[in-house]
């Protein structure tokens, strides 16, 4: 029988963070062996890593209703997962978005630590603004006119939109089912809605409605996709570190290290993880 462990990401509390699907060894699992998993473990992903050689892994994420290139919450939980068992260090991952390079330390509280495959972020099209702002219930005057909408990647792609305030981004009532479609049409894994606190803090919510979720306390991949529309806006001219604080709204509070420099292309974030 698989042995599905059980770790909420990004918080040290059981009570926030992600919760994710481990499999540590899923030698042998088909595709739909893999997608019943996921869909009976239900959370937003469940990871599923192969062993292939030392230190290094062939890994699939799965979300109840489909598979996702990459999913970086249940990156940092495998990460955790296999830090306690092995001991802490360097790995690989093999994923279907690329390579990704981790790093793990500490002793009794292990954090992990990711580096995305290069980070690339493009202006939202008019058509991809207003389809997503009718299904969110957003007007245009809900977003921050010094944050423009982009699509950025860092392993999928995610919308990014920038809230005018803190309040706006507390109330999030949008429409599942046609959020849904518009993702699908688009090929976005979620839709990163964010509000600056200031230079080194910004809040989050990520709606999941394709993966079957109302929406994510805590998303690595958007995270990492964050860091590259960061770039793409000339916000990075010196190596710089913020914190995203994600699921505070839906009583999850996670936070997310995100680490972007000037010469790098990758985002580096980096988090713990607790067993469930």
């Amino acid at each position: 029988m698989t042995e599905v462990l059980r770790y909420t990401a990004f918080s040290s509390d059981p009570t926030g963070g992600n919760p994710a699907g481990v499999v540590l060894d899923a030698t042998g699992l088909t595709d739909n062996d893999m997608q019943k998993i996921a869909a009976d473990v239900g959370y937003s992903e469940t990871a599923f890593a192969i062993p292939d050689g030392l230190r290094h892994y062939r890994v699939r994420y799965f979300s109840p209703l489909a598979e996702v290139a990459f999913c970086g919450h249940a990156t940092i939980a495998t990460a955790v997962a296999l830090a306690e068992r092995t001991g802490t260090g360097d790995l690989l991952f093999d994923t279907p978005a690329g390579p990704i390079t981790l790093r793990t330390s500490g002793g009794d509280a292990i954090t992990a630590g990711f580096t995305s495959v290069p980070a690339r972020s493009r202006p939202a099209t008019e058509d991809e603004l207003s389809q997503t702002l009718d299904a969110l219930r957003w007007s245009r005057d809900d977003l921050d006119p010094a944050w423009p909408p982009h699509v950025a990647f860092a392993g999928n792609d995610h919308l990014v939109l920038a809230a005018a305030t803190r309040d706006r981004l507390a109330r999030l009532d949008y429409d599942f089912d046609r959020l849904a479609g518009v993702m699908r049409e688009h090929g976005w894994t979620t839709v990163h809605l964010f509000h600056a606190q200031d230079e080194n803090v910004v809040h989050a919510r990520d709606p999941f409605p394709v993966g079957g979720v109302v929406e994510d306390p805590a998303t690595g991949a958007a995270a990492a996709a964050f860091g590259g529309y960061l770039k793409a806006l000339g916000k990075v001219t010196e190596p710089r570190r913020l914190t995203i604080v994600q699921g505070e709204d839906m009583g999850r509070r996670s936070e997310l290290l995100v680490d972007v420099h000037p010469g790098d292309e990758r985002v580096t974030i980096t988090g713990t993880a607790t067993r469930l």
